[in-house]
């Protein structure tokens, strides 16, 4: 069992930055492949970034990819998203999500995940 607690959502201007933060309990972190998802208003909740267990393995969709990071620190049991050059369109509660996962497969679609947070909110005004 994994529960995530997100934390580092609110308001910033276009062209601005956030990071966010996910941190798991539990023992076996360094065992799970971890991803953000965001969803908009009315809109399907949306892959944004996704890490391997080790680090080895990172994807992004077009729309974030040169834009955000994710990133891990398993000692800390923590994944991080930095948010940079951030438009009106990344507006969306913020999503992070874990599954078990040794490999450097990558997962983009929200069912294969088991875990996930509260999602903190951004929103990025024009």
């Amino acid at each position: 069992q994994v529960q995530l607690v997100e934390s580092g959502g609110g308001l910033v201007q276009a062209g601005g930055s956030l990071r966010l933060s996910c941190v798991a309990s539990g023992r076996t972190f360094s065992g799970y492949a971890m991803a953000w998802f965001r969803q908009a208003p009315e809109k399907e909740r949306e892959f944004v970034a996704t890490i391997s267990w080790n680090s080895g393995t990172t994807y992004y969709p077009d729309s974030v990819k040169g834009r955000f990071t994710i990133s891990r620190d398993n000692v800390k049991k923590t994944v991080y998203l930095q948010m940079n050059s951030l438009k009106p369109e990344d507006t969306g509660v913020y999503y992070c999500a874990a599954r078990p996962d040794r490999s450097s497969v990558y997962a983009t679609i929200p069912r294969n995940y088991d875990y996930w947070g509260q999602g903190p909110k951004v929103t990025v005004s024009s």
